[in-house]
């Protein structure tokens, strides 16, 4: 089916000057001035974008969508509802499902899910282990040259603790260019831990799980890294200790990617203190000098993207006792809003860095070609318009994850995405859902 062309009227690229960009054919014809006059414009339907915003469309290299086998909390449809609404083109999604994504069958299952809902690109992240249980390979090679080209792999939820399987998967993954991203977390040291060991966890009696568990294991493996000479990315970084691992990592050259979540951007442990499950996520929300620090790492680079770790969880698993609560938080509608308070409001970073640590990097990362493009002549029109002026509520049951545990219940925060474009065919407009055939969703 063809895209219509599409010419929007007097949008910001990167925030910058003002200009017209046709839309045609899937690919940004023109830009500026050109773009009125161009052939395409003749039957283009305008968009008048003036005041917005214009991004390359946002991916992210970090989320769970459920399906199969917790359909109660997300599907690949709701979830890429709600990545669409949140300006993303592309998500990669995490393999703890139930099967859990060892086998090329699972991840070209999930793969064929989210092409079927086409409002964005669903690309599976494999297990690293069968089950993801730690004890042996899953089937690497079979999921890189399954229909679904597995790229990312990772135990997520887990960490590979045991050192030596650690490095195997590093050497199996060199082979097509994949890369292992880990969970860092050392098990022994985090039995029972219910959120960050510190002032707040003796004040309320629960269980600390300590900074050292996550650097320990992001020391260890950037070494294993090094001795392999693979890749390695680092899932949701959370402390200042680990930001400090990482950049000497990156100074004696090792090949290490990291992440941040957008909760451990903005929010502490000091929100345990009302024992609201909600609250409740792994790695555990840190300290100020924490979350100082990572904020730090992503302006400087030292982080490279923001992942939002979206992890809906049903009901029954959040409203409950916060030691028998499932961990973790909504994120895709809302990550880049909090960018925008965390950093672009700071002034830690401009528009540009807002697409270098939202699509460009997490695209490269994650292999993709077609996506975290420039907005420029040629370039797969996967766009996202925001408009960086509105402030909206944020209210759980109103966003469109099939969940509702998300931390800013009631919180108003800037930024609208207005647009968003997969391959010029709009997937939002006006901040409401388009059906592939083009109708209201």
């Amino acid at each position: 089916m063809t895209t219509p062309a599409l010419l929007i009227r007097g949008a910001a690229p990167y925030g910058e000057e003002p200009a017209d960009v046709l839309v045609a054919d899937g690919l940004i014809a023109a830009v500026g001035v050109e773009a009125a006059g161009h052939p395409a414009a003749a039957d283009a339907t305008v968009l008048d974008a003036s005041g917005l915003m214009l991004l390359p469309g946002l991916v992210d290299l970090h989320t769970h969508l459920r399906e199969p086998g917790r359909e109660d909390a997300e599907t690949v449809e709701t979830g890429s509802r709600a990545a669409a609404l949140g300006g993303y083109t592309a998500v990669f999604a995490m393999p703890n499902t139930d099967p859990v994504a060892d086998t090329a069958g699972v991840v070209e299952q999930v793969f064929r899910l989210g092409a079927a809902v086409g409002l964005v690109d669903v690309h599976p992240i494999g297990a690293v282990t069968v089950g993801r249980k730690g004890e042996r390979l899953a089937e690497l090679t079979a999921m890189a040259t399954s229909a679904a080209q597995v790229r990312v792999f990772s135990d997520d939820g887990d960490c590979v603790s045991d050192a030596l399987l650690m490095r195997r998967a590093l050497e199996y993954v060199k082979s097509f260019d994949g890369v292992i991203a880990q969970h860092a977390q050392e098990p022994r040291l985090t039995v029972g831990a219910q959120m960050h060991e510190g002032d707040w966890s003796a004040r309320l009696g629960m269980t600390g799980w300590p900074a050292v568990a996550e650097e320990a294991i992001i020391a260890r493996d950037c070494l294993l890294t090094d001795h392999v000479g693979s890749r390695l990315h680092v899932c949701h970084v959370s402390t200042a200790g680990s930001v400090q691992v990482l950049a000497a990592a990156k100074a004696r050259g090792t090949a290490v990617t990291a992440e941040v979540t957008p909760h451990h951007l903005i929010l502490t442990d000091a929100r345990a203190e009302g024992y609201d499950p909600v609250f409740k996520v792994n790695p555990p929300l840190r300290t100020d000098t924490d979350v100082a620090a990572v904020r730090q790492a992503l302006a400087d680079g030292t982080i490279d993207i923001v992942a939002t770790d979206h992890a809906p969880h049903a009901q029954q698993d959040k409203e409950c006792e916060w030691d028998h609560a499932s961990p973790g938080m909504l994120g895709l509608q809302t990550a880049l809003s909090v960018v925008i308070e965390t950093m672009v409001h700071t002034g830690a970073l401009d528009w540009r860095g807002v697409a270098r640590v939202l699509s460009e990097n997490p695209a490269r990362i994650g292999g993709l070609t077609d996506q975290g493009r420039p907005v420029a002549v040629g370039e797969p029109a996967n766009l996202v318009l925001v408009d960086p002026e509105a402030r909206w509520t944020v209210r759980g049951a109103e966003l469109a994850s099939l969940s509702a545990n998300t931390p800013f219940e009631g919180v108003e925060l800037p930024g609208r995405v207005v647009t968003t474009l997969l391959r010029g065919r709009p997937t939002v407009l006006d901040g409401v859902l388009v059906d592939p055939a083009g109708a209201g969703a």
